[in-house]
């Protein structure tokens, strides 16, 4: 049981804060405005505190502030229904414990609450953090959990001069977060420089990042400045990482260590108090167990880790991006594209995304670039978008819901199917039986007598339908 601050303006929200976690047997404490709530917080010094962002006469940003300058240790968690990704990020990198987006779930509230306050830990010691410069961060969007778990991520990390491995498929925006660890950290003054490692031949990866005085190799015709010595007290980003040779590696990890290295052909050490960040759609974990990268650099790189979601596994988040890449596009191309109709954004939500972001970016800007009116229609993208899926691997439509299933029926023949009917059937069939399989336990003469056809007749049918049910059937 602990003693909860409530912060807010709308007793509603209060009241349901309340409620969802009564059950803990809480004590909850009550403030209706920002200079009422620091008050009541000063007084009572509660375990924990909920504070809106939007408040009268002190916004929530700054009660943070002023109940972490009263004691650093006592996590805030801040609510709002601005799902901006920039207020986020500047919550967490304040020291906020955690950021929820109005209306939020009452398993995941209380789970919250029951983690945070099991994991206090009074006796380690405060961190300062900077105050943030809201305009700084680049453009990283998402308003679904697997995103926001990101941005606060990005907010602890960003203070601290700790090295970075950002992991994620190709085309996910991991420099995007390394821009954004940037833009909010005590580096952000300095140069924001990006290698990718992949770009670069092995043969000249090295001088790349380190430099090289005159005559080190045939063609060093004068001394040249590396990265490292370019991004001097900046950050340092680099990308595929996982395709840095052995031997480049080898020394990398001794600037990670010592914070100095050699120009090729110099005998002279150069020092670095550049910030390393470094990003990888490679599994480093395995590559370092196969002896294709150093195992020790692996551990000095993933002292943080932050996992991309593919787009695939943010489907939420397709419709805002989408958006933000429309008006990008209509900007750069000077076209009057002002909207999407709801079947286009149907596609974009269907479609299995194997280039992730980056691809959604070319094809919104390829449909901004074909529309001939100022809204682009599901033929734009269907022209764009093929799913690289087998279709009979795709998954059916819900069986009530005809207009996706006419969606469905449109792609197929969009992609030149000729078989429409016999996969779309199949599937019905398989999604049916799974469920009445899963609903009757496995138990097949039920699950027979329930769907009106003979047991031998359903076990014919058994092989996909146990994987629907998600369980092994039984013969009675």
């Amino acid at each position: 049981m602990a003693t909860i601050l409530i912060i807010d303006d709308e007793p509603g929200i209060r009241g349901l804060l309340k409620a969802l976690l009564h059950e803990d047997g809480h004590t909850f404490l009550e403030a209706g405005a920002g200079p009422e709530g620091v008050a009541l917080y000063d007084a009572r010094r509660p375990d924990m505190v909920f504070c809106d962002v939007v408040l009268p006469e002190l916004d929530g940003i700054a009660v943070l502030k002023r109940i972490k300058a009263l004691n650093p240790m006592v996590p805030v968690v801040v609510m709002t229904a601005d799902s901006s990704t920039e207020l986020a990020i500047r919550a967490m990198s304040l020291g906020a414990s955690d950021y929820l987006v109005k209306p939020f779930g009452a398993k995941r509230t209380a789970r919250m609450v029951r983690e945070t306050l099991k994991s206090l830990r009074p006796e380690e010691p405060s961190v300062s953090v900077p105050v943030i410069d809201p305009h700084d961060t680049q453009p990283l969007l998402g308003n679904t959990d697997e995103m926001y778990e990101v941005f606060k991520l990005i907010g602890r990390v960003a203070s601290q001069s700790l090295t970075v491995l950002v992991l994620g498929e190709s085309g996910t925006g991991k420099e995007l977060v390394a821009r954004a660890i940037h833009s909010h950290s005590p580096q952000r003054d300095g140069p924001f420089i990006a290698v990718n490692c992949a770009a670069i031949p092995e043969s000249l990866l090295e001088s790349e990042l380190f430099g090289h005085e005159k005559g080190a190799f045939t063609g060093a015709d004068r001394q040249r400045t590396g990265k490292f010595e370019l991004a001097g007290n900046g950050t340092l980003f680099l990308d595929e990482i996982g395709d840095m040779s052995l031997a480049v590696q080898a020394k990398l990890l001794r600037v990670i260590q010592d914070q100095e290295f050699y120009r090729l052909g110099g005998s002279q050490t150069v020092r670095t108090t550049a910030r390393i960040l470094a990003a990888t759609n490679h599994d480093l974990r395995e590559e370092a167990g196969t002896g294709r990268f150093r195992e020790d650099l692996f551990y000095r790189l993933s002292g943080v880790v932050i996992r991309l979601p593919a787009l695939r596994d943010r489907r939420d988040d397709i419709p805002m991006l989408a958006e933000h890449f429309l008006r990008k596009s209509a900007h750069d191309l000077k076209r009057s594209v002002r909207s999407m109709m709801p079947g286009a954004l149907e596609i974009l939500r269907k479609y299995h995304w194997p280039g992730n972001i980056r691809e959604l970016a070319n094809v919104v800007q390829q449909a901004v670039l074909q529309a001939t009116g100022p809204t682009i229609i599901p033929a734009q993208f269907e022209s764009l978008v093929s799913d690289p899926r087998p279709k009979e691997a795709r998954v059916a439509p819900t069986p009530f819901d005809p207009v996706a299933l006419r969606e469905e029926v449109l792609q197929r023949i969009a992609s030149n199917d000729q078989n429409v009917l016999t996969p779309l059937m199949n599937a019905y069939e398989q999604a049916i039986i799974g469920a009445v399989l899963d609903h009757c336990q496995g138990n097949m003469s039920s699950a027979a007598k329930h769907l009106g056809i003979h047991r031998v007749t359903l076990k014919s049918k058994l092989p996909a339908a146990r994987q629907l049910a998600g369980e092994l059937t039984t013969e009675e």
